[in-house]
């Protein structure tokens, strides 16, 4: 399979990545060892084939930090939901399969956006339908239509929070105008 070529700018963040990766398996952060993770990162993105990641250009330090802080609180509380859910109602807990379609296109943005939301608990995502963005999350304690809903909800906004992030400028527009309408 042959691949078209990426330029280093849009290779750099998955590198450095792959660079923190290593250093973070070994537990050794020396330049050394950060040497050869880097010189395996290139080998790796260069000689395996590996669909290019769409960055959007563009990160927000400055959303990025209340989002975080949220997601923290988020991970907190929900740990709670599931302590006092598993102690009071124990096997009776009823949960259910949701499909949340997402207003993103970007193979980052979904992946991010499940990724948040598994690290919730309580919330997991079982399958993710690429053609339409579409994620189909389990949930513990959705009884009805509305919790359902709350559940959408809960993704959407997690969605548009990443978005705000490092959406691409369209992604980040569209948001606007529909937040707007």
């Amino acid at each position: 399979m042959t691949r078209q070529r990426v330029s280093l700018r849009q290779e750099l963040p998955l590198l450095v990545w792959l660079v923190i990766v290593w250093g973070a398996l070994w537990q050794d952060f020396s330049p050394g060892n950060l040497l050869f993770g880097a010189l395996i990162a290139v080998v790796v993105a260069r000689l395996l084939y590996l669909p290019p990641v769409e960055l959007g250009g563009r990160f927000n330090v400055l959303r990025a930090v209340p989002f975080a802080l949220g997601f923290l609180a988020k991970v907190v509380a929900a740990s709670f939901q599931v302590l006092i859910l598993a102690v009071v109602r124990g096997p009776r807990v009823i949960s259910a399969v949701v499909a949340v379609p997402l207003r993103s296109r970007s193979d980052l943005l979904v992946t991010a956006t499940g990724h948040v939301i598994s690290l919730i608990p309580g919330s997991v995502v079982v399958e993710v339908d690429r053609s339409t963005s579409t994620l189909y999350i389990h949930g513990i304690n959705v009884r009805d239509a509305d919790d359902a809903d709350k559940l959408r909800k809960e993704v959407r906004e997690t969605e548009a929070g990443l978005i705000r992030i490092m959406g691409t400028k369209a992604e980040l527009s569209a948001l606007n105008q529909e937040v707007g309408a």
